[in-house]
């Protein structure tokens, strides 16, 4: 297995979706399961209601998402991480897609709620899906962009990273949460990129020292970028609709839900939740 440092890392695989360089394969999916990595800080998706890990490496916690650059977001077809809100498994997938775990409230919604919309969304997205929403934050002068390489630049190459995180169930209800309203389209704040609102009522966000996720890797093929993660705990209705608006337009080229890396459960791999 290849390993790079972060100034070689460029174009590679960040939180889901896929650029030119991985330490995972040349083939562009994850390896055969095989020993644990070694040498690799903390990796990300775990289950955030277990709060153990024993990887020795550390490092600072990232700044809080508003004293940060918003530099990407994009979303993934079920849930990366898990808790007890989202803990129905849908399977290791194939290649990252289609595993991960699904919402409890998914399994309870009304005939119109899942009624199928007037058009294709998302590239094949439906009422009842789950999904993982990946807000990124860098700590560079960047502006907000198309994959891993928005978040850093010539002058700012191993930047602090932060990733607000929310699950959401897809509902066909206008009255359900906006997309929208969790976009970016140019908002500033303090002269810092920030999306126009994160979720607020889906519980303490759980922070934690972790790493990018994507399909490429697993517990043998380690990713080696430092994250910080926050993740909220509960899930919430989002109308598809508006979802799929936002795919049809917006700075991140993002149109379709990108795949799940499989749950990271080695304590080896896992950092203290505190």
């Amino acid at each position: 297995m290849k390993h790079f440092h972060i100034k070689q890392i460029g174009m590679a695989l960040t939180m889901g979706f896929i650029m030119s360089v991985s330490v995972a394969s040349d083939s562009g999916h994850a390896p055969a399961e095989g020993p644990a990595c070694e040498g690799f800080g903390p990796q990300t998706p775990r289950d955030i209601d277990k709060r153990k890990g024993s990887n020795p490496q550390k490092f600072s916690l990232a700044p809080s998402s508003n004293k940060m650059n918003l530099c990407n977001i994009h979303f993934h077809n079920n849930a990366e991480h898990k808790a007890k809100d989202f803990a129905i498994f849908a399977g290791d997938g194939e290649h990252g897609h289609g595993g991960g775990y699904q919402c409890k409230i998914s399994k309870k919604l009304s005939a119109a709620e899942l009624k199928a919309p007037a058009e294709e969304i998302c590239k094949g997205l439906k009422p009842g899906d789950t999904i993982e929403v990946h807000w990124v934050h860098s700590s560079c002068q960047v502006t907000p962009g198309a994959g891993l390489g928005a978040c850093l630049n010539d002058k700012c190459a191993n930047p602090g990273l932060r990733v607000e995180t929310q699950v959401f169930t897809l509902v066909n209800n206008k009255k359900a949460l906006n997309f929208n309203k969790f976009a970016y389209s140019g908002h500033m704040v303090k002269g810092l990129h920030q999306a126009k609102s994160l979720p607020t009522k889906t519980g303490k966000p759980v922070v934690f020292m972790g790493s990018t996720t994507g399909p490429k890797y697993t517990e043998s093929a380690c990713s080696p970028l430092q994250v910080t993660w926050s993740v909220r705990p509960k899930c919430a209705k989002l109308d598809i609709n508006s979802l799929g608006e936002w795919c049809k337009n917006n700075e991140f080229k993002e149109d379709h839900a990108h795949g799940v890396r499989k749950l990271v459960t080695n304590p080896k791999l896992l950092s203290i939740i505190k």
